[in-house]
C-alpha cells in the first residue's frame, strides 16, 4: 500500500491520521510515517486497512469534536466561574434565595 493509497483511504473513511491510528491500535506517528513514505505498513496492517475500507466510515473510532462536556462533581472545583458564582451568592442575599428556590427542583447528588 503506497503513501497515496493510505491518504486516499483516510479520505474515503473521512478520518484523521489520529483516528485511523486509534482504530488500528497504533500511534499517529506510525500513520504519518506511512503517508510520508518513511515507513511502509506490513501485510497485517494492509489487511486491516482493507477491512476498514470494506466496512466504511462507521468502522472508525471517532472522538467527539467541539466543546467538551460540562464539568461536574469535583472537577467543577477548578472552574473559576464556580467561584465567581459562589462570591455572588455570598454577597447578594436575594440571589441566594432565588438559587435556593430553584435548587428545590433538582435531586440531591449521590
Amino acid at each position: 500500500m503506497s503513501p497515496e493509497d493510505i491518504k486516499e483511504l483516510r479520505k474515503e473513511l473521512n478520518c484523521t491520521a489520529r483516528e485511523l491510528a486509534e482504530t488500528l491500535g497504533l500511534e499517529q506517528k506510525e500513520i504519518l510515517a506511512w503517508e510520508d513514505g518513511e515507513l511502509f505498513p506490513t501485510k497485517r496492517w494492509v489487511s486491516a486497512m482493507e477491512r476498514l475500507r470494506k466496512q466504511g466510515p462507521t468502522a472508525i473510532k471517532k472522538k467527539p469534536r467541539g466543546k467538551s462536556k460540562a464539568l461536574t462533581g469535583v472537577a467543577r472545583m477548578n472552574d473559576p466561574e464556580l467561584w465567581s458564582i459562589v462570591r455572588k451568592l455570598l454577597t447578594h442575599p436575594q440571589l441566594f434565595d432565588q438559587v435556593k428556590a430553584l435548587a428545590k427542583d433538582y435531586a440531591e447528588p449521590t
